[in-house]
């Protein structure tokens, strides 16, 4: 679940673009129309809703066959653009870096998967790193993202706190929850659903707290599901009935936790959820309660959130371009199918 990997893949990409498939709609031998989604990461709880629009039919009752993929070496976001993949999952703060490019991928944000920012910082309990000015003089295991740092330092600077101060050293860990016992590092961002879950069924004593608790303007949206400019274009209903079908499979999961998660687990080409399958259950009871959240209705991306948090970019000199009012479209998920 973790980002920051893909923006130099993401640029190199667009050299072969104009020459890989196109994104008009192809049928199957049933006559039901394709549809790839490119996932972010391996499967988890994130990704729920699709496999239970899968499972039950609701992609099928819409005219569609519908795929789910794992990311390439390139990321998802590339396989989206390139027009291998129709929908991809990626993130508002990954997803700036293409807004702001000056040959910007033809991608757009059409869904928030979760309606809030639910990331945040964990530490050991206990050692003083139970808010962000706890950071200084502690050791951080940092992607090295502009964006992440910057909005570790601005969180920090809020309490008087100097960023300056904190021990930065390469994020390569794959569990947080070890790497936090084993004392690899002092502190770690993670996505709570997941590896806060995880944190709480490893048994380890830990402080945590979130952006979005902190300041509004972090409080953005991740991870979101875009689509490929040219098949909106082209394909424009297809796609309603798509994310129709996709939000279906969302509402679900919110009201059905445990049903869902075994639903994610037997969809799970991987098979890497097999062995984790109380981790699952947790973080879906857990997660399924974020899907809609404080929202009316599943997906569709408030716009004061989303430019707030490109005007904080913009403000904080992270990207080049004012990006408020870019890059997403309440138009698919909103669509009465």
């Amino acid at each position: 679940m973790k980002k920051y990997k893909r923006i130099l893949a993401l640029m190199l990409i667009m050299v072969t673009c104009l020459g890989l498939m196109g994104c008009n709609s192809k049928k199957n031998k049933d006559g039901l129309k394709e549809i790839i989604v490119c996932l972010d990461w391996t499967p988890n709880t994130n990704h729920t809703g699709l496999y239970v629009a899968l499972e039950k039919g609701y992609y099928k009752e819409a005219g569609l066959d519908v795929k789910i993929v794992q990311p390439p070496e390139g990321g998802a976001t590339a396989m989206c653009a390139s027009g291998q993949a129709q929908f991809a999952i990626d993130a508002q703060d990954t997803f700036a870096a293409n807004l702001d490019s000056d040959t910007p991928l033809a991608i757009t944000a059409v869904a928030g998967i979760l309606q809030h920012n639910t990331s945040g910082i964990i530490s050991r309990k206990g050692e003083g790193m139970d808010s962000p000015k706890g950071l200084e003089g502690k050791t951080y295991a940092t992607w090295d993202s502009p964006i992440e740092q910057a909005m570790i330092k601005y969180v920090m600077q809020a309490e008087g706190a100097d960023f300056s101060k904190v021990n930065l050293i390469p994020n390569t860990i794959t569990n947080e929850a070890a790497a936090l016992k084993a004392n690899q590092t002092d502190a770690v961002w993670i996505f709570y659903g997941w590896s806060g879950i995880n944190a709480e069924l490893t048994g380890l004593e830990y402080d945590y707290w979130d952006f979005a608790s902190i300041t509004e303007e972090l409080d953005y949206y991740t991870p979101i599901i875009v689509a490929n400019d040219k098949y909106l274009k082209e394909n424009g209903e297809d796609a309603k009935k798509f994310m129709a079908a996709t939000k279906k499979g969302y509402e679900f999961a919110a009201n059905n936790p445990k049903a869902a998660a075994d639903i994610l687990i037997k969809g799970d080409e991987t098979g890497s959820l097999r062995s984790a399958k109380e981790l699952v259950y947790k973080s879906q009871e857990w997660i399924s309660k974020q899907y809609i959240s404080d929202a009316k209705e599943w997906g569709v991306i408030d716009e004061k959130r989303w430019n707030s948090f490109y005007k904080w970019l913009y403000d904080n000199k992270l990207t080049k371009n004012n990006l408020t009012g870019k890059g997403f479209s309440n138009e698919y998920i909103k669509a009465e199918n």
